[in-house]
């Protein structure tokens, strides 16, 4: 990980070189390319002084950016006396290696920069078995670059030095803590599951969004929970919850999650999905937008990309178009409400637009319930008083020792009435949760 500490400047930070290779398939904006990894190396805390942008078809399997720019980058290292170079790309292992051989300095890609700022901002145990595991899956196929001063030990074929045999041990300590890490999260997400659906008795709302959309801004304008919000990528990594009591009456719970980013690494979403749980048993998703970015679109993509990944593609979704009155131009909004006419338009720092974005929420829950027929033994009082606090009951009738209600029930509470074998119908059609 970075080590991010003093240099022999006691009074900066690392300084850093930051290198975008822009591959054919490169998402990011074209008028800032490195706009997205100054954000990042700024979170890190890291001294920027200096950039270097190369367009490639392909990538150069030895060094990434090729010989020419290897010597190029050399010569900015040694000009402003970084002490570390970030790729805004993920650098292969011996990419890695072989490009501190040649400039003399530090070199990290995107992925070990995020996972450092993971590092530096978890605060719950959780959160850091989470970071902990993303981190040493991202450091087992990197182990050899950590024993390379080791390799004049090394013998013919059958012989093993010193070094291949720590290396050996190293990467057989790292399997079993990743085992054991992925075996104690396991239990959370199990132990979060049951903590979620344990809540049918209240509509569920989970915030999701790129990093720094404003989804803690918004959190607090609607519940007044007070949570941190600071101008910075990843400040929030914690699941929060709150009780957001609408002004026309009812209220539901109402999640801030993690945001994510474009190449959100794999391992930190597969870390995180305890934490993610949320989300993925919400009723409602509202996903938070930053209006006032030029980014704005293909943000909302890699927003949706982590949901694809998550599962979360088809579940019930409301985009929010917040920072409105940051907006440069009002055409953004208006080509953006374009694209999405599922939307609602707010500013949560200015307390702006939130009575139709209650309004859409509302409505939306609305639609997660349906017109049903539900029958039960009429012994069974602990349905029936369910049935009476969660659902709409329109109409009963009684066949001998069997009741049938007629109701609207929300969907969420299916799962309930399924796992106390009580049977479902729907236009005629046995529902199952």
């Amino acid at each position: 990980m970075i080590d991010i500490k003093q240099t022999e400047r006691p009074d900066q930070h690392e300084r850093a070189i930051l290198v975008g290779v822009i591959l054919p398939e490169f998402d990011g904006n074209p008028e800032d390319p490195l706009e997205e990894i100054r954000g990042l190396a700024k979170t890190a805390s890291l001294q920027v002084v200096g950039t270097m942008l190369q367009k490639r078809h392909q990538v150069d399997i030895a060094t990434y950016i090729g010989s020419g720019k290897v010597e190029e980058l050399k010569g900015l290292v040694e000009a402003h006396e970084a002490d570390v170079v970030v790729f805004d790309n993920d650098l292969g292992p011996g990419q890695t290696r072989n490009l501190e051989r040649a400039l003399g300095a530090k070199v990290v890609d995107r992925t070990e920069v995020i996972l450092d700022i993971f590092a530096t901002h978890a605060r719950t145990h959780e959160a850091h078995l989470q970071v902990e595991l993303a981190q040493l899956e991202y450091a087992m196929p990197r182990l050899k670059r950590m024993w390379t001063h080791l390799s004049r030990y090394k013998g013919g074929i059958g012989v093993r030095g010193p070094g291949e045999k720590q290396l050996e041990e190293d990467r057989r300590l790292v399997g079993h803590r990743i085992q054991e890490l992925k075996a104690k999260l396991a239990k959370i997400q199990a132990r979060k599951e049951r903590e979620v659906a344990g809540r049918a008795d209240i509509p569920t709302i989970s915030l999701v969004g790129y990093t720094n959309a404003g989804k803690s801004t918004l959190m607090n304008a609607l519940t007044g929970a007070g949570v941190l919000v600071e101008d910075m990528l990843f400040a929030t990594l914690d699941t929060r919850t709150r009780k957001w009591r609408f002004k026309g009456g009812g209220q539901a719970l109402l999640s801030d999650t993690v945001g994510f980013i474009r190449n959100l690494p794999h391992a930190l979403v597969a870390s995180f999905k305890a934490t993610l749980e949320e989300a993925r048993q919400a009723d409602l998703l509202l996903h938070v937008v930053d209006a006032s970015s030029p980014e704005a679109e293909s943000q909302v993509k890699a927003v949706v990309e982590v949901l694809r990944e998550l599962g979360l593609e088809e579940h019930p979704t409301l985009l929010v178009l917040n920072k409105a009155d940051q907006v440069p131009d009002r055409s953004f909004l208006d080509v953006l409400r374009a694209h999405h006419r599922n939307s609602v338009t707010i500013s949560a720092r200015g307390q702006e637009g939130l009575d139709d974005l209650e309004s859409a929420v509302r409505e939306a829950l609305l639609e997660r319930e349906l017109e049903a027929e539900v029958e039960t033994g009429v012994s069974n009082g602990r349905v029936l008083a369910y049935l009476a606090q969660h659902a709409q009951i329109q109409d009963r009738a009684y066949d001998e020792d069997r009741v049938i209600l007629k109701c609207r029930i929300p969907r969420r509470c299916l799962n309930y009435l399924q796992e106390n074998g009580v049977e479902v119908r729907s236009n005629g059609q046995r529902m199952y949760a």
